[in-house]
């Protein structure tokens, strides 16, 4: 399989690793009471700071949980603006910090950056993508085949989808002698073999195809292919007409074999033509469910840019606050071809304006889901912009004719926390429960879900062995026998984080006791 390199590649392909592991802290939640300090107990998040620390921050909740994954990351134009502040510990790498990216006469090492940039945010991607999940990367020409040979390399080339194009304007634009742009790229991977194309909703143009010339009972019919694609020489047969007309067998082979024509005869299901010098197969518009998504996403079907411009004008009264909104149809394509379910999670990490919460809360309230989004935006307006619309959205907006009710639902706001670990010690400003959280998602790669009652300090069982994080903020904890003395739970083997040990490792061997020190053996994710 080609690879892509280029300056700073051998240095970011596990520089996800590296990055720090920070909790993340609700600011506050919002339905449609407003907004509050309390928190709600939604699922829906909104997370203000870098997207590649708060990748990280999801890992212990959300890996390998994500049935959805849509990113609109910066196309890398030379026009945008935008800042390489990914803390690689290479010389090399440290000298583009916090420079603004500009254009390719400016800066020839612009495409580097933006590579290095999106590369471990795509790995971390790939880790919270579920099994069956699906991943749709906007981008245009610039990157696109950059993008197309790193997401081979971290998705596998087998992995790839389509490189779906949106028709995003129909009006000419540009000038003379140069070409009028009108489509971006949309790349598509799926997380594994286990992923299942969603089917489109089916309209009158759709239909058009099918009628019932014969009257017949089952309804609209539309021809089919008899033919076989492959040469088979077992289905090289002669087709008799009621007759006696003797129908000979296309160059490959009929579909079926000669017991099922005869079956599907019967039925009804084929019928001779007018001379019978040959079989018509009716499809019947009633077995028909849905319809196949396309590589071409037309701006009619699936909105436009000056539609996004239109939508977000309507939720700010008329004013545009953010540059290059997507039209909510668009997402709402999207999901259904990753077929998501009602329960499912829709995740953005670029998340700009807030169009996917804004596609998740519609569809929603058109089916009764409870579908939830994770938004992820590092500027400054993940609040006021991105959060604001989401606001807007719940509540409703516009008033008289350009009224549009309110979708309900609910979402929280966070910020990225401190960090876990600070050096090789443990933050103690970190509050305890988001340790655990941490703990048992690295011991069991599941989500943690508190146990009640029993030993304050026990985690929960998985496979058989029971977890046990023995931490006090202020004091110095030993994995004695009189902790031992208060466990009550009842597992194969037992796993106790401490930060020390007073019992010999024979002993703890013949009882089924691992001792793991704190912080020095806490994994790092």
């Amino acid at each position: 399989m080609p690879t892509l390199e280029w300056i700073g590649k051998s240095k970011v392909i596990n520089h996800h690793q590296d990055v720090p592991f920070r909790v993340l802290e609700r600011k506050y939640s919002f339905d449609e009471n407003g907004q509050t300090d309390a928190d709600n107990g939604s699922e829906n998040m909104i997370i203000r700071g870098d997207n590649l620390e708060a990748l990280k921050a999801l890992l212990p909740r959300y890996e390998g949980r994500v049935k959805c994954i849509y990113i609109d990351p910066p196309y890398n134009t030379g026009n945008e603006g935008w800042v390489y502040n990914d803390n690689v510990n290479d010389p090399k790498i440290k000298k583009w910090l916090g420079e603004v990216v500009g254009k390719e006469g400016e800066d020839l090492t612009r495409h580097d950056k933006w590579l290095c940039m999106m590369y471990p945010r795509l790995k971390l991607l790939q880790k919270l993508l579920a099994d069956d999940g699906v991943i749709f990367i906007n981008a245009d020409d610039t990157e696109t085949f950059s993008l197309k040979l790193v997401c081979d390399e971290i998705f596998g080339c087998g992995n790839f989808l389509v490189d779906a194009i949106w028709q995003h304007s129909i009006q000419p634009k540009g000038y003379l002698g140069t070409f009028s742009i009108h489509h971006n790229h949309t790349l598509i991977y799926r997380k594994s073999e286990t992923f299942e194309l969603g089917s489109l909703e089916r309209t009158e143009e759709d239909n058009k195809a099918y009628r019932n010339p014969d009257n017949d009972p089952r309804g609209p019919w539309r021809s089919g292919d008899v033919r076989n694609a492959l040469y088979r020489p077992n289905l090289i047969y002669d087709i008799v007409s009621p007759s006696g007309n003797v129908i000979k067998a296309p160059e490959k082979g009929w579909r079926w074999s000669k017991e099922t024509v005869a079956e599907k005869i019967r039925t009804g299901e084929i019928i001779f033509n007018a001379d019978e010098t040959g079989i018509i197969r009716k499809i019947y518009l009633d077995t028909v469910d849905g319809r196949a998504p396309e590589s071409i996403w037309f701006g009619k079907d699936v909105g436009t840019t000056r539609e996004a411009n239109g939508e977000i004008k309507a939720i700010f009264e008329g004013k545009a606050p953010f540059d290059t909104p997507k039209p909510s149809r668009l997402i709402k394509r999207i999901m259904q071809i990753a077929a998501v379910r009602d329960d499912d999670i829709i995740l953005d990490s670029f998340a700009g304006s807030g169009t996917t919460a804004h596609a998740v809360l519609n569809m929603n309230k058109a089916d009764g889901g409870h579908r939830k989004f994770i938004l992820v935006e590092m500027m400054d307006y993940a609040d006021s912009i991105t959060a604001e619309r989401v606001k807007r959205v719940i509540r409703g907006y516009g008033e008289g004719k350009t009224c549009v009710e309110g979708t309900g639902g609910s979402f929280s706001f966070y910020d990225l926390g401190e960090p876990l670990l600070v050096g090789d010690c443990l933050n103690e400003a970190v509050a305890p429960e988001k340790i655990r959280e941490y703990i048992w998602f690295m011991e069991t790669k599941q989500p943690y879900s508190p146990p009640s009652g029993g030993n304050p300090y026990y985690l929960g069982q998985h496979n058989d062995t029971g977890y046990y994080f023995y931490y006090e903020p202020q004091r110095v904890t030993v994995l004695g026998y009189a902790f031992l003395s208060t466990i009550t739970e009842k597992t194969d083997g037992t796993v106790i984080y401490a930060d020390r040990c007073s019992i010999s490792e024979d002993k703890l061997a013949q009882m089924g006791v691992t001792f793991k020190k704190i912080p020095r053996d806490i994994s790092r994710l």
